[in-house]
């Protein structure tokens, strides 16, 4: 059967190197990647943390660099690692960052590593400013883009006079990228039900508390919607996609689980200018809530990058975010056309639980259709199953423990010797 995007005009000399920072193995996200240009014939190589990981097992995958990294790293020891990448490479690549931390490092870097590598032009502080959840807030307020009402607090002094006159529940979350691998204060977005649950864990989050600390809009009163989109130099969407999140996990709060393609001009309309205002260029995930009780879709997040279920979006072209990109960036004209909208994405591991919990919830997405009019899946692929059964082997039973001892051998790794620790190039499938 003929993959989507077959036709497209691709520069199959221009090779790419998914980039991740943190110990992660289990991303669908990159390996999604991997398979989006492998299938136009575009060298594909990958940044992993051990050679065993899903991304690693790709048939589209011509190169893996097996390299441990925490986020704790000194930024000039991570772009010497990708620079020693980019020389083994050969060629000039593009860069195709999986994680917050990738892109805020490559923007910051951009002059060290423009030489090796091709990735779009950007304001060098605006990534890590997008990633962070209160430069994010603060940049809503500028520009009049709905966002939840939010504090950030500066010691725990401040968190009990809020305590004091919050209206909960609130959720809390980590504020900074990088921060929140070196000193995490959540583990992940966390629904804080009252006063004393709040003071008890601000405890633990030390004199100056990474956190935000934000408006709960309840989900019996809202919906979650993404924006994925890749803009050019001039700010303009060169494609934008709008869908809603059906589930996810965990329930109502972590990565998605399944996701629709649906259509929603005004929102594609708001990201757009938002983005133009804000002058960002390249790969953009959003997240949106619209809130039932006053009518406005409200930024969550910004993701100045590739979201994980990128593959959920494609227009009638076949093009995709990151196919997007490669054509710009190499010099080719990106096709037009309207998104297939009614496209379902489903994370095979983290969809049944999903469905068990939403199931008692009681909470569905009206926006959802009836029937899918195609159903992309996170993990499975017929002419590439090998990241499928490598997901299933590392999630469950001896595989898990194996995943924790890496983790833990990563996290020991990357402080003893940074980016010094081994880079392996694995050979590709014959």
């Amino acid at each position: 059967m003929a993959r989507s995007g077959a036709r497209l005009a691709v520069d199959r000399s221009v090779p790419g190197l998914i980039v991740k920072i943190g110990a992660y193995p289990l991303h669908h996200g990159g390996v999604g990647a991997i398979r989006s240009l492998g299938r136009l014939g575009v060298p594909m190589y990958a940044v992993t943390e051990d050679r065993f990981t899903p991304a690693a097992a790709s048939r589209y995958l011509r190169g893996r660099f097996v390299w441990p990294t925490t986020g704790r790293e000194e930024p000039d020891r991570l772009v010497t690692g990708l620079l020693r990448i980019g020389r083994r490479i050969g060629r000039p690549a593009l860069l195709i960052p999986t994680d917050d931390e990738a892109a805020v490092l490559i923007a910051e870097h951009a002059d060290a590593l423009a030489g090796s590598f091709l990735f779009p032009r950007v304001a060098p502080g605006l990534p890590r400013q997008l990633a962070s959840k209160q430069g994010l807030h603060e940049l809503c307020v500028a520009h009049g883009v709905p966002s939840p009402a939010a504090v950030f607090p500066g010691s725990y002094a401040e968190i009990a006079a809020y305590a004091g006159r919050a209206r909960f529940p609130v959720v809390a979350k980590n504020r900074e990228a990088f921060v929140r691998r070196k000193r995490p204060a959540v583990s992940g977005t966390t629904r804080i039900g009252g006063p004393d649950q709040l003071l008890d864990l601000a405890r633990d989050w030390g004199p100056r508390p990474g956190v935000i600390l934000q408006e709960y809009l309840p989900r019996e009163q809202a919906e979650d919607w993404i924006v994925h989109a890749c803009f050019g130099a001039d700010r303009a969407p060169l494609a934008l996609f709008t869908g809603v999140k059906v589930r996810s996990w965990p329930p109502h709060a972590g990565m998605t689980a399944c996701a629709y393609v649906v259509d929603n001009p005004e929102l594609a309309n708001l990201s757009a200018e938002f983005v133009h205002r804000i002058g960002f260029t390249g790969i953009a995930d959003l997240d949106f809530r619209f809130d039932r009780r006053d009518g406005r879709y409200k930024l969550l997040d910004f993701n100045p990058r590739m979201g994980a279920q990128f593959r959920l979006f494609e227009n009638a072209a076949g093009v995709d975010v990151v196919r997007a990109q490669h054509l710009d960036l190499t010099g080719r004209a990106v096709p037009g056309g309207a998104q297939r909208a009614g496209r379902r994405f489903v994370v095979e591991n983290v969809d049944l639980p999903a469905r068990l919990a939403y199931r008692r919830s009681g909470c569905r997405a009206p926006h959802a259709p009836a029937r899918a009019s195609g159903t992309e899946l996170a993990w499975f692929a017929g002419d590439d199953p090998l990241p499928f059964f490598t997901m299933l082997a590392r999630s469950v039973g001896p595989g898990a423990r194996h995943l924790r001892q890496l983790r833990r051998a990563g996290r020991r790794a990357g402080r003893r010797a940074g980016t010094e620790a081994p880079l392996r190039q694995g050979e590709g499938p014959k």
